[in-house]
């Protein structure tokens, strides 16, 4: 009996230690395990947000969402606060998830998940919401510039959140501005100018300003202007005939850029006006000569004029015989070929005639050493050289 007595104790014994460790796991299991998981999130102004608050175990400990001014929106299933754009998405005892539609800046902050055990845990997840920048506009643009103006381009763009960037493009090829950017409130305002001397070649070139911004991947914005330039305009002729003959048709055109267009042109024949003939044609810019003849020689003047100045341009008309330099123009071999030979005779005479002055020089000096010994001057020196019969020859060769 005492036997039996001490092997129930026994038993009894380890069946309690047995109970507190099975315990004492299941409360280490439990404090490990329930933990709020939640994640941060960021959402452009106007979209929806989903914020959602997971336990890996849970005893059926309820989940709760509060905003950032801890005010509950959600306790388990059970909806605290009244903003229709705040619903549930799902509610058990592992996950608590709930969207906010409509998002304004002001619903940006941190949003807390609560687990209502002993002591209560928590997480933390910020909403950061992107304010999305609006149409950008420029101004700055007057329209007609004229040419040597300085002009200064905005561009401006409100309500980005970060600050966006604004490029700046001249028919697709990109330009550099100067960036400010001001804040107003949680958004930002920015601003992009661009100052130009405007020209000529301004006309029609197309000015866009683009937003880059992390809200707008999808939808790109920006805003273009066209430029309109006026400037005074330039003249210059071009021919039909390199040389012009007897009896061929020419036509003359005036070709005149400027604007406003200087429209109609004037032509002129040696500062006075084209003389009446039936086969002197004027159309347009275009002064046409059906049959030339040689009274047609003369300088013929094109002038076009806005109201910003006036240009012109002079063709000096020669008008050949096509008897005297062949039905084909002017022979140009033959007149290169003729200036070739008399560059080269020339050159001979020059090379022979240094030669000749040299030979000379060096025989007169030769004379006159043979004969200085007895000689008062250069001359008798010379003819005493020739007539001394016993003096030696001295010869000297030049090349």
């Amino acid at each position: 009996m005492i036997l039996q007595h001490h092997l129930v104790l026994t038993l009894c014994a380890v069946y309690g230690i047995l109970l507190k460790v099975t315990a004492q796991k299941s409360t280490l299991r439990g404090s490990s395990g329930q933990h709020p998981l939640v994640q941060n999130q960021t959402v452009t102004e106007g979209g929806t947000a989903n914020m959602t608050c997971r336990v890996e175990y849970n005893d059926q400990t309820s989940l709760q969402w509060s905003n950032p001014a801890q005010q509950t929106l959600f306790f388990g299933d059970k909806k605290a606060l009244r903003d229709n754009r705040i619903e549930l998405v799902r509610a058990s005892w592992s996950e608590l998830t709930i969207s906010i539609s409509e998002v304004t800046l002001a619903d940006e902050g941190m949003y807390t998940c609560s687990l209502f055990t002993m002591p209560v845990k928590t997480a933390k997840a910020y909403l950061t919401v992107l304010g999305v920048p609006e149409m950008p506009e420029i101004d700055g643009l007057t329209k007609p510039a004229l040419e040597g103006d300085e002009i200064t381009l905005t561009c401006m763009t409100h309500g980005s959140k970060p600050a966006a960037d604004l490029r700046w493009f001249r028919n697709e090829k990109e330009i550099k501005g100067a960036k400010e950017v001001n804040a107003s409130g949680k958004t930002f305002t920015v601003t992009s100018s661009l100052q130009l001397l405007v020209d000529r070649d301004d006309d029609g070139a197309a000015y866009t300003c683009k937003v880059d911004h992390v809200a707008l991947l999808q939808t790109p914005q920006q805003a273009t202007e066209v430029l309109e330039v006026h400037y005074a305009p330039r003249v210059v002729i071009t021919n039909s005939l390199t040389f012009p003959q007897e009896g061929q048709y020419l036509k003359l055109e005036c070709v005149s850029k400027g604007n406003p267009s200087p429209d109609p042109v004037m032509w002129t024949k040696d500062g006075g006006e084209l003389p009446d003939l039936e086969r002197m044609i004027v159309e347009g810019r275009e002064l046409t000569f059906t049959t030339l003849n040689k009274t047609d020689n003369g300088t013929y003047r094109c002038e076009a004029s806005n109201h910003l100045g006036t240009s012109s341009a002079e063709y000096l008309l020669y008008v050949y015989d096509p008897n005297a330099m062949g039905q084909h123009g002017p022979d140009h071999a033959l007149i290169g070929g003729v200036v070739a030979v008399v560059v080269f005779v020339t050159l001979c005479l020059i090379i022979v005639l240094g030669r000749y002055l040299a030979r000379h020089k060096g025989t007169y000096l030769t004379n006159e050493a043979k004969g200085a010994d007895d000689a008062p001057d250069a001359d008798t020196a010379i003819i005493n050289a020739e007539g001394n019969t016993h003096a030696e020859e001295k010869k000297e060769y030049f090349i």
